[in-house]
């Protein structure tokens, strides 16, 4: 086994399994931390893939902005200190059995499939476009101030919702 083999498969690890605790965490700021740990093991799968790109985005926008976000928003809510209860309920097993057979149906048809070998590279400048196209007055630099300034807009109004009437 390779170095890169072994960076795969704990980048790969990290993400399912924060993945799944993500889904079985019942206090709901431990799911979005678990949620940006996964993320983070997508960044680095984007890394090993040589998609720089994609990694510094998966970093800036979902790691950086969009998990942030979630987390004022999941701290400006009110019942955060209640206890949320056992982390398994009545319907694990069955949800389990499905998960399953569900895999169990659907591996000889991955296992099946013809995964081409090679993806065509993209050329740098199409990257290059891309990045001033975002900064260029002309292009997409109004829409992404824009949305940037509906986020801001967004979290004063959860602030302004959730602090206390005196």
């Amino acid at each position: 086994m390779t170095l890169i083999q072994a960076v795969f498969i704990l980048f790969a690890a990290l993400t399912l399994g924060a993945g799944l605790m993500t889904v079985l965490s019942r206090h709901l700021f431990h799911a979005v931390l678990y949620l940006i740990l996964s993320l983070v093991g997508v960044a680095g799968l984007f890394i090993l893939l040589e998609a720089e790109f994609l990694a510094g985005v998966q970093v800036l926008i979902y790691i950086g902005a969009i998990s942030i976000l979630i987390i004022f928003a999941v701290m400006l809510t009110r019942g955060m200190a209640r206890n949320p209860g056992p982390p398994l309920n009545n319907q694990s097993l069955a949800a389990a059995v499905i998960a399953g057979l569900f895999f169990i149906l659907l591996a000889p048809v991955l296992a099946g499939f013809p995964w081409p070998t090679a993806a065509p590279g993209v050329p740098a400048d199409a990257i290059e476009a891309l990045g001033r196209s975002l900064v260029d007055p002309n292009q997409f630099a109004l829409p992404f101030e824009l949305a940037s300034v509906m986020i801001l807009a967004a979290l004063i109004g959860a602030i302004f919702i959730a602090r206390e009437k005196r």
